[in-house]
């Protein structure tokens, strides 16, 4: 156990030491600041969730890489500028895993740690430790929109500003739709369709559903459906553009009725 701690402890730091020669020697990497490179964190994270997703374990292991040499790079960036190294992101994130699990390290006892309440002690922790003056503060605005909508009505739930029952979403949901109908101009079509978001965000969540889930889903269903149309459309020797959109929508029926 001590060898293999050993060789985790230097892989790691001969990772690191990678990343600074890197910085030093290549121009590309040496011109990167971390604004330039944070979109790379996002598109490395959402291939290790596609990976997850799939349950490929070598692309999981590959994945894991490339989102840790992102940290590392980040973190590089900023020992650069003389703000901290990795090894303060490190002490940083161990000293609040002990913090946020007392009742691992600190000998407090809980009467239950089973899901959601767990999760409420969790968040009680983190309110405390940042001083935050509403339960709203600490969601990042550039979340995906959804998942930003869902984690921000879960707090308000927590406090009891919920629907009891998914029918009452359903009439909100409904009375939102009016809303748009009734909408004037671009700006108030933009504002009403929003909020029928948000609504419709709430009826997911009213149904134990993830709207994120159930969205990515039902874009994966369009393209297969589409893409049974174009491949009629080729064994028909037909330009898609000149296809007629009645065609089109048989098509699409039909892959609906295959299960597609």
């Amino acid at each position: 156990m001590e060898n293999r701690c050993r060789k985790e402890g230097e892989n790691f730091q001969k990772l690191v030491d990678i990343m600074e020669k890197l910085r030093r020697e290549c121009p590309w990497d040496r011109e990167q600041t971390n604004q330039s490179i944070k979109n790379n964190l996002i598109e490395e994270a959402y291939e290790l969730f596609e990976a997850i997703e799939k349950n490929d374990n070598e692309a999981i292991l590959e994945e894991l890489g490339d989102l840790l040499l992102q940290v590392v790079f980040h973190a590089q960036i900023k020992k650069d500028e003389g703000c901290f190294d990795i090894n303060d992101v490190i002490e940083n994130l161990i000293d609040k895993l002990i913090r946020r699990h007392p009742h691992v390290f600190g000998g407090v006892e809980y009467d239950s740690l089973e899901g959601e309440d767990h999760l409420k002690k969790w968040e009680a922790i983190k309110q405390k430790e940042k001083k935050r003056e509403s339960i709203l503060e600490g969601i990042p605005e550039r979340m995906p929109a959804l998942m930003r909508a869902v984690k921000v009505q879960k707090r308000m739930a927590k406090v009891g500003f919920d629907w009891e029952k998914a029918e009452e979403v359903i009439e909100k949901v409904e009375e939102e739709l009016q809303e748009l109908k009734e909408a004037k101009n671009k700006k108030e079509i933009k504002h009403e369709i929003g909020d029928l978001l948000i609504a419709v965000t709430n009826l997911a969540r009213a149904y134990g559903i993830d709207p994120e889930e159930a969205l990515h889903e039902s874009i994966d269903r369009s393209i297969r459906r589409f893409q049974y149309i174009e491949r009629k459309a080729k064994e028909n020797n037909i330009d898609l553009k000149e296809m007629k959109l009645d065609d089109m929508e048989q098509y699409w029926q039909e892959a609906k009725s295959k299960g597609l």
